[in-house]
């Protein structure tokens, strides 16, 4: 009943809600919708200055936590305790990207790559949309271009296959690409799946840069590590920094053979995660980055850990009127 309550709540706050002038974070609605939903029944356009986080919680044996409360969280920015404004579980669709590495080193890896993609793929929300960004030492969508998204897992399958594994590695490149293709997107909720070694030798971008894109967007990273002992250029620690500072996980699973259900696993968490919303006590406009960490216990549940944002932006102030009539 409780539970009921709170979903009843948060769907008639929704008129009320503003769309995040910070991380261009919306709030994503859990209101009550028909038995076959669009995308937009879980979208309001709001206009407060709002962190929207996505969060995982977690047993203390890595175990994904249904049926938590709003109570049952708390958000801290900078050390400073927040009071959660708004708060959701659902299932709602999302745009996901699909970045994978087809350098010569993962020729011999294809096979169970493209059938892992397409195992996350069939475990995801129908209404998801998706893209493939292929890359080696080019990076390229391996859609058609008048098809920017798909929920068709047959032209995902074959955008997959569009790029022969040969040549070197622009991890870096593809994954700037991807996080400009996600603000295509019209699912509030924007996710990046990257399969590589985590190696770079031939990118523009640099790792810095690609890490403060990252963290100045929305969207939640997923890495799996796929590594050959022989590979110089293989860089696991890549793979983790850009999950962690996201919210996302990363993967290095010991076996070809595990990576379907890693994938699978993937889709899963993405489609049990909590939504947790809050107007920040700092409202300083200076671009400061402000750490977050959130922190939530159930009763009769043990340890319980959250996955989510390590931080943000705060947005910098907008010049005034009169400032702006005095420019040159």
């Amino acid at each position: 009943m409780n539970k009921l309550r709170n979903q009843q709540t948060f769907a008639a706050a929704l008129p009320c809600l503003l769309a995040l002038p910070f991380l261009a974070l919306p709030i994503l609605a859990q209101s009550s919708v028909a038995q076959n939903p669009s995308p937009a029944d879980y979208t309001i356009g709001v206009n407060v200055d709002m962190v929207v986080l996505q969060a995982t919680a977690l047993d203390h044996k890595g175990a994904l936590v249904s049926g938590l409360e709003k109570d049952d969280f708390q958000i801290y920015e900078d050390g400073m305790l927040q009071p959660i404004k708004h708060f959701s579980h659902a299932d709602i669709p999302v745009t996901v990207g699909l970045v994978i590495d087809n350098s010569g080193s993962m020729r011999p890896k294809r096979h169970d790559v493209i059938a892992a993609a397409l195992a996350f793929a069939r475990s995801s929300n129908p209404q998801d949309q998706m893209f493939v960004v292929n890359f080696n030492e080019r990076v390229s969508f391996g859609l058609p271009g008048t098809i920017p998204f798909t929920d068709q897992v047959a032209q995902l399958e074959v955008a997959l296959s569009r790029t022969n594994a040969d040549g070197q590695t622009a991890l870096y490149d593809a994954v700037a690409a991807a996080l400009e293709h996600l603000k295509r997107g019209n699912r509030d909720k924007k996710v990046l799946i990257v399969i590589s070694d985590g190696g770079d030798n031939t990118s523009k971008h640099t790792l810095p840069q690609i890490m403060a894109m990252a963290r100045q967007s929305d969207a939640i990273i997923y890495t799996i590590g796929i590594f050959d002992e022989q590979d110089e250029d293989r860089n696991p620690h890549v793979l983790k920094q850009l999950a962690k500072d996201t919210g996302g996980e990363t993967f290095l699973p010991e076996s070809l053979k595990d990576l379907a259900p890693v994938c699978e696993r993937i889709a899963h968490d993405i489609r049990n995660q909590y939504t947790l919303a809050y107007i920040p006590i700092n409202r300083k406009r200076d671009g400061t980055y402000r750490a977050i960490q959130v922190k939530a216990s159930g009763q009769g549940r043990g340890r319980l850990s959250v996955r989510t944002r390590t931080g943000y932006y705060a947005p910098t102030a907008s010049p005034s009127p009169a400032a702006k009539a005095n420019r040159p």
